[in-house]
Formats: C-alpha cells, structure tokens, sequence
C-alpha cells in the first residue's frame, strides 16, 4: 500500500495546539522560549523537544515564520514603509529583514507588494496552458553543464494527488529542506486538478525531504493567491529520506483544508508559477 501524505493522524500531544492558539492571539507581543514553556507548563528544553516532534519546527523558528507572515499582510494591505514593517515584527534591521525575507519568501519586499497583477497573468497562462504535461521539475539550482546524472532508477519521488474536497485548478507541489513551505523548493512542480493528477521528480539526490503542496483555483483572486491561507494543502509529517540508490518513493497526496497547526505557506506562489511557465515553454520548442 502506497503511504499517504496529509492522511489525518492521530497526533500526539494535543496540548501542544493551545500553545499554537496562544502564539497566534499574541503574535504582536515578545514571545520567548520561557514565555511559551510556562504556558504549556513544560520545562524550555522538553516543550522545545515536544513542540518540534508536534509541529516540526522549533517554536522560535515557527514564530519568525508567523511574523514573516504577517510583514506579507501588511505589504499587500498598507501603505506602510517597508522599513515600518519590518519594525512592526520586530525586526530593528531593514537590510537583515530584507534578507530574510527574499530568502524564505523567494522575492523582495516591494517586489512582493507589486506582485498582484503578475500573479493574475500567470494563472491566467496557466488556465491557457494547452499542453500541461510534465515539463521536468523547476530547481533551486538548475544542475551544472557536465555534472553526471544519478543512475536510471535511482533517486525518484513521484505519486498521485487527490483533494477532500471538489477542486478544479493547479497544484504547486515540492520537496523542501524543512517542514515549512518556503524559498524556492529544492524540486518542484505543478500539476491539476480535477484531471487524474501525478507528479514526478528525478535525480533527487540522497538526503532528507519534506513534501509540501498547496492548490490554486481557476477562480483564485491575486491577494488570495499571495496569502494562501484557505487553500487546500498538504505537508509530509514524516520525512522523506533519499538514498543513494534507493527505491523510489510513490506517494500518495492527500490535500485537505488548512489546520492550525500548518506552518504559514511563505514561498511566493505566483513565482513558482513563473518557473513552471518557464520550464513549459522550454520543452514545447
């Protein structure tokens, strides 16, 4: 039997979701490791142990990625100054905040508040798009001229998406270095919905993977696209660990509707979209 990515577990210390509602209602206000533990009445080295093992990520890590955001809210719904935001989630450095964020969310601050209508277009190619055939994976880093391929057979992830509930649009689906979706996936794709939908990588090289993906409808507005925090998504709870020729991996996808306990989808879609466009005119000519 194939496993099953965003399948409903029964999750382990559940006490750990009053400690996410906590972060959420208090998000504005200085929340350190010690604040968080005595809320969860844990001690700062077990609740660190028990929050990463619940949610993935350690709480100051899945703190910064709330905040980053809320700087993504505040850019698409003020005026304020790049500089006041950043202030705004504490952050007393324009330079580092605009590094962070390029990094995580994949493009700078003000390209990011001026993205909507590039994001309107791309779906729109998208919804156009005659041939939505595999393309080949977009990458990080694309591999270098000359640099050998893994062997046939080795170093593959593939499997099929379905949804818990009627969609019909894409799916941006992709293998990230950690349990969050942000910065450019190290493998990715796009596929649709409700057409039968599969995905596959190739030459993924031995290390640890975590699935991500996230869906688009053909009826998507541009604001909704760049804070996607409705969409039906999916996140591997466990990873997926690559050998250097090991079997591949066949998935089964599962996207469900957001949960509490999800990370934030920080990566920019409509930039993965640009890739995906890229990759597909590339292999059309």
């Amino acid at each position: 039997m194939l496993p099953k990515e965003g399948a409903l577990p029964i999750e382990r210390y559940p006490e750990i979701d009053e400690v996410v509602a906590y972060i959420h209602r208090h998000l504005d206000e200085p929340l350190t490791l010690d604040r968080l533990a005595r809320y969860a009445a844990y001690s700062p080295y077990h609740f660190t142990r028990v929050f990463k093992e619940r949610i993935g990520l350690s709480p100051q890590y899945y703190v910064s990625a709330l905040r980053l955001q809320k700087a993504k809210e505040l850019l698409l719904h003020t005026n304020m100054k790049v500089r006041d935001i950043a202030m705004e989630i504490g952050q007393n450095s324009l330079g580092t905040f605009t590094t962070r964020f390029t990094e995580r969310i994949g493009v700078t601050p003000a390209d990011f508040r001026n993205s909507a209508h590039q994001a309107n277009r791309h779906l729109l190619e998208l919804r156009d798009l005659r041939n939505f055939g595999d393309p080949g994976d977009f990458r990080r880093q694309e591999p270098s001229f000359g640099v050998s391929r893994l062997p046939a057979g080795c170093g593959q992830v593939e499997g099929t998406i379905t949804a818990e509930a009627p969609f019909e649009g894409v799916v941006l689906i992709g293998l990230f270095a950690k349990p969050i979706p942000e910065g450019i996936p190290l493998h990715g794709t796009l596929t649709r919905l409700p057409s039968p939908a599969t995905f596959r990588f190739e030459n993924v090289e031995p290390g640890t993977y975590y699935l991500m993906a996230t869906s688009v409808s053909w009826s998507m507005q541009a604001n909704d696209m760049l804070l996607p925090q409705a969409t039906l998504r999916t996140r591997s709870r466990q990873p997926i660990v690559v050998g250097p020729c090991s079997p591949f991996h066949n998935l089964e996808v599962r996207l469900y509707p957001p949960r509490l306990d999800d990370p934030p989808i920080l990566i920019s879609l409509p930039l993965l979209m640009k890739r995906f466009l890229h990759r597909a005119e590339q292999a059309a000519r």
